[in-house]
């Protein structure tokens, strides 16, 4: 149960400072006094050394993929200011409240990174007996494809659903649309909103099993007194960028809990509703689950 937040630049790097500001920054940041169990965040960006050069070792990538996850609360990490001030042309970021009690290590961290890909995501997912998707006996995923995630959650068992769909030959949006089906079909009230990074791609998906949100989250805001901001958990927002000519410049997206205001040009995502973005060009476009 975490909070999420990514953007798609048109192909320029902006830090996550120069596309919010610092006040919303620091609210987001804030939110992890409850969102307590760990932060990270993945960052693209264009390498100074010449792409494909053979040095020995694999060839220089095009795009360089930095990612940082750390078991400390995202306000008591002093890396934190530094790399939100780190300029991208693509990034997410993820504060962590750790579902069905899994525990607090670093391969629980989020974004979990395989196959070129940053994934992250918000929800609890656990079958009607209320057992998380982990410990059931027959795992939805491939053993190897799940341990290749380097997560051992629920939401490391999403992300090996989408990769072994993008292993069956399917695009990036369509391999996350069929892994929250299949896992639907064990867990269908659990909430699947995600983010997804590629090198070209940026994928937000509102999948949310239901719009009341779960009452171990509102305990748990109740208790810090921010029970207030917990009404819309599930709901996620984007907003259009702009370049200084008022042209089109990427798009960034965000769950609740800072102030993200329809006159600011914010809208939420319907639910089962994917936001599709180009990390190179800044376009974007919305399709259904």
């Amino acid at each position: 149960m975490c909070r999420l937040l990514g953007y798609a630049t048109a192909g320029f790097d902006l830090s996550l400072h120069a596309i919010l500001g610092s006040q919303a920054v620091g609210e987001y940041r804030a939110l992890s006094q409850i969102h307590n169990d760990g932060w990270g965040a993945s960052l693209l960006s264009n390498p100074v050394e010449r792409a494909h050069l053979s040095d020995g070792g694999a060839p220089s990538p095009e795009t360089g993929t930095r990612v940082y996850r750390s078991t400390l609360a995202a306000e008591l990490d002093p890396v934190f200011d530094q790399i939100t001030e780190e300029p991208a042309r693509g990034a997410l970021f993820h504060l962590r409240l750790a579902s069905s009690n899994l525990p607090l290590i670093l391969e629980n961290q989020q974004p979990f990174f395989a196959n070129g890909l940053s994934f992250i995501h918000n929800g609890d997912i656990s079958d009607e007996q209320g057992r998380n998707i982990v410990t059931l006996q027959d795992s939805p995923v491939n053993e190897k494809v799940f341990l290749s995630t380097g997560g051992r959650s629920d939401s490391a068992m999403f992300f090996g659903a989408v990769l072994e769909y993008i292993g069956f030959g399917f695009p990036l949006d369509e391999a996350l649309a069929q892994a929250v089906r299949e896992l639907r079909q064990i867990c269908p009230k659990s909430s699947y909103n995600c983010m997804v990074q590629s090198q070209d791609q940026l994928i937000v998906l509102c999948a949310a099993g239901h719009d009341e949100t779960a009452s171990r989250v509102i305990e748990v805001y109740n208790r810090y007194g921010r029970g207030g901001k917990v009404r819309d958990y599930r709901v996620i927002r984007y907003r259009a960028l702009s370049d200084e000519n008022g042209d089109p410049a990427g798009v960034v997206a965000a769950s609740s809990g800072f102030p993200q205001d329809p006159a600011d040009g914010w809208t939420p995502l319907k639910n089962n509703e994917m936001l599709i973005a180009s990390n190179r060009t800044g376009r974007f476009r919305l399709r259904s689950l």
